[in-house]
């Protein structure tokens, strides 16, 4: 399974902010839209990724409150990135080394989505459901030997 399998069933929904942007602003997206990340976009390239662990991180090193930050300050200025073509295996041991949650799918420089630890969870699940299911069908639909043909020897 690669990342596009992902990102058809996902849909195409992206939520961007700019460097320079308030903090708080970026946190007011993330509450309004009910998402845990936000790309970080700047003359059109990848510039970083805003989480809520580095929100949450930078309130904690601002004494508790967000005051006049800026996203900048805040983002994770290199991002794990992967792309359209890469296999949901190596997605998997990627966000798992660097404890991430959301990484942006890339093609060379255009931003293509957004994918979570969570999305690649369900996606194997659901992969695992569906090669469950067709092997209970396929013991299922096993064919009945006949009586007799048990104790010959086979050719």
């Amino acid at each position: 399974m690669k990342v596009s399998d992902i990102l058809r069933v996902k849909g195409n929904t992206l939520y961007t902010i700019g460097p320079d942007d308030p903090l708080a602003e970026a946190v007011g997206i993330m509450a309004d839209k009910d998402i845990g990340s936000l790309v970080v976009m700047s003359h059109g390239d990848l510039v970083g990724m805003l989480t809520f662990r580095e929100v949450i991180l930078q309130i904690q090193r601002n004494g508790g409150a967000i005051g006049d930050t800026r996203v900048r300050t805040a983002m994770d200025d290199a991002p794990l990135t992967c792309t359209n073509g890469t296999d949901l295996d190596e997605v998997r041991r990627m966000m798992l080394e660097r404890h991430a949650r959301y990484m942006p799918v890339m093609d060379k420089r255009m931003l293509m989505g957004v994918i979570s630890f969570y999305d690649v969870a369900k996606a194997v699940v659901d992969s695992q459901n569906f090669e469950n299911k067709m092997l209970k069908a396929y013991i299922r639909d096993w064919p009945a030997e006949e009586e007799g043909a048990q104790n010959q020897p086979s050719l």
